[in-house]
């Protein structure tokens, strides 16, 4: 079940096979809403991480090492809010997966990005990354969820700060394309807390 923190259902909780398919292309796309934020006087690019969010990125991290979903990169919008979230999430994954040290980018075209915005930056990743996390904002975050998840694979129907849905991409970034990922799992903080 959605938000259960594992596999969506059985039908999506597919082997790396699955994922690879024939060619061996598949790749995995984790989609993290930024930690809840602040609402303080400074622009809204500017907004720090509130308590909750600092309690919440490095469950985020934790949870994502634990579950096998170690990013190869990280795609991180500039936006103060989610450049915090990572910075706690980090230690926390590579506590949960030792050896796990992913190449970071911080692109500005992730902030207030359209959900086609953010399906041409995934189609531009390179081959080599098998496993791409994405921190941004809603609705973006929500919108590439539903538009790439396979509707039988039941995509959350809301999308909290510091969740994650992980999505089974099959093929190359490049032919990433709506309606053909699998929904691998979905979990919200406090689902992670709870493991």
């Amino acid at each position: 079940m959605a938000g259960d923190g594992g596999p969506v259902n059985d039908e999506t909780a597919i082997d790396e096979a699955a994922i690879d398919g024939p060619q061996g292309g598949g790749r995995r796309l984790v989609l993290l809403r930024h930690a809840k934020s602040d609402w303080p006087d400074v622009a809204d690019h500017d907004r720090p991480l509130a308590k909750r969010g600092r309690r919440d990125a490095p469950a985020v991290g934790r949870w994502l090492g634990q579950s096998g979903y170690g990013p190869d990169a990280v795609i991180c919008s500039t936006a103060l809010r989610a450049r915090e979230t990572w910075e706690l999430a980090s230690p926390q994954l590579r506590a949960a997966a030792p050896g796990a040290d992913p190449e970071v980018r911080y692109e500005s075209r992730v902030y207030e990005a359209t959900v086609l915005g953010l399906l041409m930056l995934v189609r531009e990743f390179p081959s080599q990354w098998r496993t791409a996390l994405l921190i941004g904002h809603n609705p973006g975050m929500a919108e590439l969820t539903a538009g790439l998840a396979d509707p039988s694979s039941d995509p959350p129907s809301a999308f909290p700060t510091a969740a994650v849905a992980v999505l089974g991409v099959p093929g190359s970034w490049a032919d990433t394309a709506p309606g053909e990922a699998g929904l691998l799992a979905f979990a919200i903080p406090a689902d992670m807390r709870s493991e």
